[in-house]
């Protein structure tokens, strides 16, 4: 049982967004030819979809929120039309940058990713936010959300190509750990329906160095974070590290997921943890 809320700390994160991206250029300059069309866990993208999907969604955010360019009026008034419009646009952005060769791409990302880092080193991280972090259920973000929201999509479509070309992945407590961290703030909008008496706890454990613990409270408002209690807890729930950015980025079916976990207590309340989905699209 968990009696005492904890609002976790937030992730002030954008110095690694450069270094993120650094090791984005290195990768992709890496790249054998053949490699560019190997077949990525994203369904309909491959490697050169997936890298021309980076380069549109820096530029894109640069030309919106720096620049405040909107080339067209958009009216979202629904989850449903959100994820309409970024399927959309990440689907127009795509099938243009995905035309270019290496060597065109990858210097147009070099000039991206630096603009980019300095824009987002710039910004006070207290400040709110220009688009609010929809899957974790916030209608108003701070700047230092949307900021490790970014890197959370640095990081994972990164991974995405590193998995599909075996090349070793980014996964140091340095930089993948904000991505743990970033992904948990979803866990109390995914579980907003879950009903359970005051008090239950779900203990949520990412194993790994990169890894860590945290603890999900059923409280008067609903469910929230809480202190890490010396007690008992209702579930708990223990992901790899390997696994977690792939369970909660769509990278894997649930089931093959489910197969990999550890669960103790309340097996129903625990398989709810892979409800979670901290992307949009």
């Amino acid at each position: 049982m968990c009696r005492e809320s904890s609002s976790p700390e937030p992730i002030l994160c954008a110095n690694l967004l450069r270094k993120v991206d650094e090791r984005l250029i290195e990768l992709l300059s890496s790249l054998r030819s053949e490699e560019w069309a190997l077949q990525t866990t994203a369904p309909l993208w491959k490697v050169r979809d997936v890298a021309a999907h980076l380069l549109d969604t820096a530029l894109r955010k640069l030309s919106m929120v720096r620049d405040h360019c909107y080339v067209e009026a958009v009216n979202i008034r629904s989850p449903q039309d959100l994820l309409t419009l970024v399927n959309r646009l990440n689907r127009e952005g795509v099938a243009v940058y995905r035309r270019l060769s290496p060597r065109v791409l990858i210097d147009m990302m070099k000039d991206a990713c630096e603009q980019s880092a300095r824009f987002h080193e710039s910004l006070d991280p207290f400040a709110p936010a220009a688009f609010a972090v929809s899957w974790a259920g916030e209608e108003r973000s701070l700047n230092w959300f949307d900021t490790a929201r970014e890197l959370t999509e640095r990081w994972h479509h990164q991974q995405q190509i590193r998995l599909a070309t075996n090349r070793p992945g980014i996964m140091t407590p340095e930089l993948y750990h904000p991505v743990l961290d970033c992904f948990m703030r979803g866990l109390p909008h995914t579980y907003r329906d879950v009903d359970a008496p005051l008090g239950t706890a779900l203990l949520l454990e990412i194993s790994g160095e990169c890894g860590g613990r945290w603890l999900l409270c059923r409280g008067p408002k609903g469910w929230a974070f809480a202190k890490l209690p010396e007690g008992e807890f209702a579930s708990r729930v223990k992901i790899p590290q390997e696994l977690a950015w792939r369970v909660f980025t769509k990278g894997i079916d649930r089931d093959s997921a489910r197969a990999q976990m550890e669960f103790e207590g309340n097996r129903d309340l625990g398989e709810k943890v892979l409800r979670l989905t901290a992307i949009v699209g």
